[in-house]
């Protein structure tokens, strides 16, 4: 049951109220309505504003001469990729262009380093060199100036109330009534205050009223359409704190938190804060927005360059395979993917199970007497998994994720195993970080289930190169099933 003081209004609508406590002052920690613009730009986030200002800066020499196009180029790509692995172009509460400047500055430094050393070494004319790197020094200062632009205007934005993120506090201590009243109270950090939900150990003891209870944190998160969860010291577990965050609806909102110890720096590089109380920008829980669109982009094209090239090795499999067992070249499997959707795997025929229910319910056949030495090999090599790179290009897989299991035991293991179902937060993969960890076959599902969600929790481009590096050894060494 939801708390009663749960408004079930849409978030536009009429104030929320909810009965005082003798000796408080709840009006100052009460949501308010939010504003038809709010509702229209909560599609909006950081990098969509100061992206596209820092390109346009970059390549603003372009409007005055074209000598130099390629270098102004190639800056303006090198520039916008370290100030991303830099993290500026995450969110932030408190904006200000003095905090960015100098990692701004050290950045743009470095870029124009790089290109100035390539420029060198493509062009021996001292003035050609000399005139590109004027264009560079120019982008520069048009960045600095587009960034101070930028932040004025989302500034003034969050002030009108026409950009705002409704966000739910998960905590109702004393840091998280100074929160929710800051957040009142000073709309420039961008967050409009739905409400707090704690643990019932909290119902009748906050200072804030609640709108209910974490266990209804999914279920609230929908209703009211919160796009933050802000973490201030909750009454609960953080083990019980993780197993709600990470459920479908949590898990899509961006996360933040207080940290416990006071003066924590922020993983970017300079601290952020509401009202001079820290506050740290978590990690994604799951792939989304542009991650999962270079995650997925990277998909497409590996398994199609995969494809082409190893259609010859494909061609071998598929004539192999109808040698050894027949025409039913291809075997085609249910298995849970993304959000538990099923879908048909696609591998290449090793064996011929006795029935549907064995090959649904049958564990593990490492040593069973119906793999030739035709199907062995190719198990061992995993050859038999390379049709899945159509399965890829479909989109029920990728190319690196955790290893896609039958309905059966997903069932199983999500029953006895808590996290096991938290790694159907992303798509199942050909190759995973567990299998190349040593983690196949009979090996403990808890520790698969952990390596899963590390990998999902700590996504990049690069740890899926190394997986797949790991991976192309492991065929090599014939170290499979």
């Amino acid at each position: 049951m939801l708390a009663a003081g749960l408004s079930l209004q849409p978030t536009s609508g009429p104030e929320v109220t909810a009965p005082p406590r003798a000796g408080l002052d709840t009006t100052t920690v009460l949501p308010y309505a939010g504003s038809r613009a709010s509702t229209r730009t909560r599609w909006l986030r950081a990098w969509m504003v100061t992206a596209p200002v820092d390109v346009v800066a970059l390549l603003a020499p372009l409007l005055v001469t074209q000598n130099y196009w390629r270098g102004t180029l190639a800056n303006a790509v090198l520039t916008v990729v370290i100030f991303a692995a830099g993290g500026l172009y995450r969110a932030r509460r408190d904006l200000s262009i003095l905090d960015e400047l100098p990692s701004l500055g050290g950045r743009l430094l470095a870029s124009a380093a790089v290109v100035a050393i390539i420029a060198a070494e493509r062009h021996s004319s001292v003035s050609y060199v000399g005139g590109f790197m004027q264009d560079v020094a120019i982008a520069a200062g048009l960045v600095i100036v587009g960034r101070a632009f930028s932040r004025m205007l989302i500034i003034v934005a969050r002030k009108r109330r026409w950009v705002e993120h409704n966000a739910i506090i998960i905590g109702s201590g004393p840091i998280g009534v100074e929160l929710a009243r800051l957040l009142r109270r000073y709309p420039q950090y961008g967050l409009r205050f739905v409400g707090c939900v704690d643990a019932p150990s909290r119902q009748s003891v906050g200072a804030v009223p609640l709108i209910g209870t974490l266990a209804d944190l999914e279920k609230l998160a929908t209703m009211l359409e919160c796009d933050v969860l802000v973490i201030a010291d909750p009454d609960c577990p953080e083990s019980t704190l993780m197993e709600i965050l990470l459920q479908p609806a949590s898990s899509r909102c961006d996360l933040w938190a207080v940290p416990r110890l006071w003066g924590s720096r922020s993983q970017g590089g300079y601290p952020d804060h509401v009202g001079a109380i820290p506050i740290v920008k978590i990690g994604d829980t799951t792939l989304s927005g542009p991650r999962w669109a270079t995650k997925r982009a990277s998909d497409v094209l590996f398994a199609a360059v995969a494809l082409i090239v190893l259609s010859p090795v494909l061609l071998l499999c598929a004539l192999a395979t109808f040698l050894d067992g027949g025409r039913d070249i291809f075997f085609r499997q249910e298995r849970i993917g993304r959000y538990g959707k099923p879908f048909n795997v696609i591998k290449f025929r090793s064996m011929r199970p006795v029935d549907e229910h064995e090959s649904q319910t049958n564990w593990s056949i490492a040593h069973d007497r119906r793999v030739g030495p035709i199907g062995r090999f190719m198990r061992r090599t995993s050859l038999d998994e390379l049709p899945q790179l159509w399965n890829i290009l479909r989109g029920d897989m990728s190319v690196v994720g955790p290893r896609p299991e039958r309905p059966y035991f997903v069932e199983k293991f999500s029953a006895e195993y808590p996290n096991y179902a938290m790694r159907h937060r992303v798509p199942v993969g050909l190759t995973g970080l567990a299998q190349v960890s040593g983690l196949r076959g009979d090996t403990p599902i808890s520790d698969r289930a952990r390596f899963d969600n590390y990998y999902i929790e700590n996504w990049s481009l690069w740890l899926d190169v190394k997986v797949i590096l790991r991976t192309a050894a492991e065929v090599f060494r014939a170290g499979g099933r």
